[in-house]
C-alpha cells in the first residue's frame, strides 16, 4: 500500500430521491459538499449525464458553480465533462470563469463518452461520433485555450488564458489509460460501474506514464460504490435503493432513488445475476468493520492514491452518515 495517505472524494451525480423536487436535490448536494470539506474529503466531483429524470447533474458546470459557492475550502469539478458533447472552446470559457471564481479550487475531470443515449448525443452535437474519435486531439485544442500562448491566435477563450486548472482524464477502458499516460495526467477510473479492465488500465497508466508539468509520477483516481451505516443489517437496507435503481438501467424504467426497504428475496436474487454482480464488483456495503476490511484489501490490490466514492442513498442524513463512517475508515487505514 502506499505510503502517502489515500486521499479520498465524492461523485455525485445529484440524483433525484422520490417526492424531492430539483430545488431540493441541488440544495441535498450542497449541504452533502458542506460536510464533506469538514470531512476532510480532497474534492467533490459532479457527473455529466443527460436525458436521465432522475439525474440532476445535466448542466454540469453550472452546478459545480453552485456548490463551489457554498463551499469554501474543498476541490469542487467535474467527473467528468464528457467533451465530445462540447465545443472546447465553450468548456475553457466555462471552466475559465469558474476558476477566477473560485482559485485553486476548480477542476476538470474529462471523459469521452456521451452519457447518455445515441440519439440525445446526436441531438447534444451533430459531429458527436466523430468529435468522440477526435477527443486526444480536442483535448489537445482545450490546453491551448488555457494557455498564455494562445493570446496571439485569432480564436481565444479569454477569461480562460493563463488560468491555472488541473485536468484529469476519466475513463472505463484500456484506451483512456494509453491517453492519460501520455499526457501526463491523473487518471480517474470508473471502477464504480466499469469494473472489468480495472488492473489492465491501472497497469498500462502506470507502466507508459510520462511526466507533465501537471503531474511528475502518475497519479490514479479508483471509483468506488460505498453504502455505511452502523450496522451491516442497516446498510444492507438502505443498498435496496441502489439495487432498484441498477434494476431501472437493465430494464429500461429509471426512476428517481426509491426509499429503502427490507431486503427481500427477490432482490437478493436479483443481486446475484452475473451482469449486476460485475458491474458492482467493487461495491462496498456493511458496517464501518465490514467495509474497512474490504476497502483495504481493494487499495492493496490497486494501490490508488486517491478513492472516490459514489453513495445512492435515498435520505440526505444516512447519505452524511455512510460519507462520515466513510472518511473515518479512510483516516485509520493510514
Amino acid at each position: 500500500m502506499n505510503t502517502e495517505p489515500t486521499a479520498y472524494s465524492i461523485l455525485d451525480l445529484a440524483l433525484v430521491s422520490k417526492d424531492h423536487t430539483l430545488a431540493q436535490t441541488f440544495n441535498n448536494v450542497r449541504e452533502l459538499a458542506k460536510h464533506a470539506e469538514n470531512l476532510g474529503y480532497t474534492r467533490f466531483w459532479l457527473a455529466e449525464h443527460h436525458n436521465a429524470s432522475n439525474i440532476g447533474s445535466s448542466a454540469t458546470s453550472i452546478l459545480i458553480g453552485y456548490v463551489a459557492e457554498g463551499t469554501k475550502t474543498l476541490r469542487i469539478g467535474s467527473g467528468g465533462i464528457m467533451l465530445p458533447n462540447h465545443s472546447p472552446l465553450i468548456i475553457a470559457e466555462q471552466f475559465g470563469t469558474l476558476a477566477s471564481l473560485y482559485p485553486n479550487r476548480i477542476d476538470l475531470g474529462l471523459g469521452r463518452a456521451p452519457g447518455t443515449d445515441r440519439e440525445t448525443a446526436q441531438a447534444i452535437r451533430s459531429d458527436f461520433m466523430q468529435a468522440a474519435h477526435s477527443f486526444p486531439s480536442e483535448l489537445e485544442q482545450l490546453e491551448m485555450y488555457f494557455s498564455k500562448a494562445n493570446a496571439k491566435a485569432k480564436v481565444r477563450a479569454t477569461v480562460a488564458e493563463g488560468v491555472e486548472i488541473p485536468f484529469y482524464i476519466l475513463g472505463s477502458s484500456t484506451d483512456s489509460a494509453h491517453l492519460a499516460a501520455k499526457k501526463g495526467l491523473p487518471y480517474a477510473f470508473a471502477s464504480h460501474f466499469a469494473t472489468t479492465h480495472l488492473r489492465e488500465a491501472l497497469q498500462i497508466y502506470r507502466e507508459e506514464f510520462q511526466p507533465s508539468k501537471q503531474s511528475e509520477k502518475p497519479y490514479v483516481m479508483a471509483g468506488v460504490n460505498v453504502i455505511i451505516a452502523d450496522t451491516d443489517e442497516e446498510a444492507e437496507r438502505l443498498s435496496t435503493s441502489l439495487i432498484r435503481l441498477i434494476i431501472g438501467i437493465f430494464t429500461g424504467k429509471r426512476d428517481d432513488v426509491q426509499p429503502p426497504t427490507a431486503m427481500t428475496d427477490t432482490l437478493r436474487e436479483t443481486m446475484q445475476h452475473p451482469q449486476i454482480q460485475q458491474m458492482l464488483k467493487y461495491s462496498f456495503i456493511g458496517s464501518k468493520a465490514t467495509v474497512k476490511t474490504q476497502l483495504k484489501a481493494f487499495l492493496e490490490q490497486t494501490k490508488a492514491d486517491e478513492l472516490i466514492a459514489v453513495t445512492h442513498i435515498y435520505g440526505l442524513e444516512d447519505k452524511i452518515r455512510s460519507y462520515k463512517l466513510f472518511a473515518e475508515i479512510m483516516k485509520e487505514l493510514h
